[in-house]
């Protein structure tokens, strides 16, 4: 589905269907960020500014980098422009647009990207954004993009999409319109994300206070005696790690046992059920053991609560560590509480190793992990704080899922929206 031929959707008497080369000028960038001496300085317009924002203007910080007078002078970027990503690593996640709304003498588009400049005579910018927003539309050239673990469009697809071209007047009025009716979904959809927030954060705050302090509110308290954790109720006790799990090492000898790899949200799951990149046996010779019932921990992002009880016999990376639970716990007790952000900021102090920023190849090591004091209720205490958490989260869930729906099915009008009026589909008064 590119060029004229490509597009069949019936359009309004007063307009027309034309390639974009014959409304705009276009050039794909070859600015890169790497810095030269002999170049002039420059703000650079990169792939994330315009993947994610819809408008570019001088209010958002820029990358600064140098370019070639030359270079400069082809890749300026204009009010009125439209700049679409180029490459992407999914080939349905391709050419999104942004509106350039401000500009200055040293702002230039960047690697990866492609200008338009709609001529104004033929083209509005805004309206061609909102083409290049509508699915219908973009398609053309998600489909001529080309490439195998990474996709980009070439330069000639651009010139050749077919695009609907209604009279100036008519296009700035759909501009406006979409300008505005979107701009009342967003705010209904910001609304609702505000809301997944609050769902989140009253969430992480229930488990916290069950695991740390029981259910009782009134219950009397007592010091710890571990500074982190303040005071727990005066009943419970507190033990160490290597009193409640014992480390398994056990490694496989032939690979046959089922890969399993650890989500966030999931748990364990069997590697091919998560990944296109298949394992063979004899890649998975040495891969730690794992069985039913065992804790599970990713040593490098123990600090973001990537921990799990196995659901199910296999093996795990040789990364990972592997616990039996003491009889005398609920392992899933402790899953929620080292899901805490206290805990994963405890996990986050206790991690050794090399490496820079938050994570680096920092792992939480399991004498590290071993030494930790924990909480310890009554065993039928900690069984009825598990039973609490779920009855409390499913309530929690529910209503996130039906907010996460509500918001896919505005995204969905929004886009069915612009690709309407783009389209003369619908009827804009003041395009009448």
């Amino acid at each position: 589905m590119s060029g004229i031929d490509g597009w069949q959707t019936a359009i309004p008497r007063s307009w027309t269907v034309r390639p974009l080369r014959s409304v705009a000028e276009y050039a794909v960038s070859n600015v890169d960020k790497i810095p030269s001496d002999d170049e002039l300085p420059v703000r650079l317009c990169n792939y994330t500014d315009v993947y994610n924002n819809e408008t570019i203007h001088l209010g958002m910080e820029f990358m600064a980098g140098t370019a070639t007078q030359a270079e400069i002078d082809k890749f300026h970027l204009l009010t009125d422009d439209v700049v679409i990503t180029k490459d992407s690593e999914s080939w349905d996640d391709i050419a999104i647009p942004a509106l350039v709304t401000e500009t200055a003498d040293d702002f230039v588009c960047g690697y990866h990207l492609a200008m338009i400049r709609p001529d104004p005579e033929k083209l509005v910018g805004a309206f061609l954004f909102r083409c290049l927003q509508s699915k219908t539309l973009r398609i053309q050239l998600e489909l001529a993009a080309n490439g195998i673990t990474r996709f980009g469009i070439p330069k000639n697809a651009i010139g050749s999409m077919a695009l609907p071209v209604p009279p100036t007047p008519i296009q700035r009025a759909i501009a406006r319109f979409l300008d505005r009716e979107t701009a009342d979904i967003d705010a209904l959809i910001a609304a609702k994300q505000l809301l997944l927030e609050l769902l989140a954060e009253k969430r992480r705050a229930i488990v916290a206070e069950a695991v740390m302090r029981g259910l009782n509110p009134a219950a009397r308290l007592r010091p710890s005696g571990i500074e982190w954790l303040g005071d727990i109720p005066v009943h419970w006790e507190m033990k160490r790690s290597k009193w409640l799990f014992h480390e398994r090492d056990e490694r496989s000898t032939d690979g046959s046992e089922v890969l399993l790899s650890l989500r966030m949200e999931r748990g364990l799951v069997p590697h091919n059920d998560v990944s296109d990149k298949l394992t063979r046996p004899e890649e998975l010779i040495g891969y730690k053991k794992t069985s039913v019932g065992q804790l599970v921990v990713n040593r490098m992002r123990a600090a973001t609560g990537l921990i799990a009880i196995t659901t199910q016999d296999g093996l795990v990376s040789p990364d990972y560590a592997v616990f039996w639970p003491s009889l005398e716990i609920s392992a899933d007790y402790y899953v929620h509480m080292f899901k805490t952000p206290l805990l994963q900021a405890v996990f986050r102090s206790e991690s050794t190793g090399l490496g820079t920023g938050s994570q680096g190849f920092l792992r939480l090591y399991s004498e590290n992990f071993l030494a930790l004091w924990f909480p310890y209720p009554p065993l039928d205490e900690q069984r009825r704080i598990v039973r609490h958490i779920a009855t409390e989260t499913a309530k929690i869930d529910r209503l996130r899922a039906t907010t996460e729906h509500s918001i896919s099915l505005l995204k969905e009008r929004r886009g069915a929206l612009i690709a309407a009026a783009v389209t003369g589909e619908i009827d804009i008064p003041e395009a009448a």
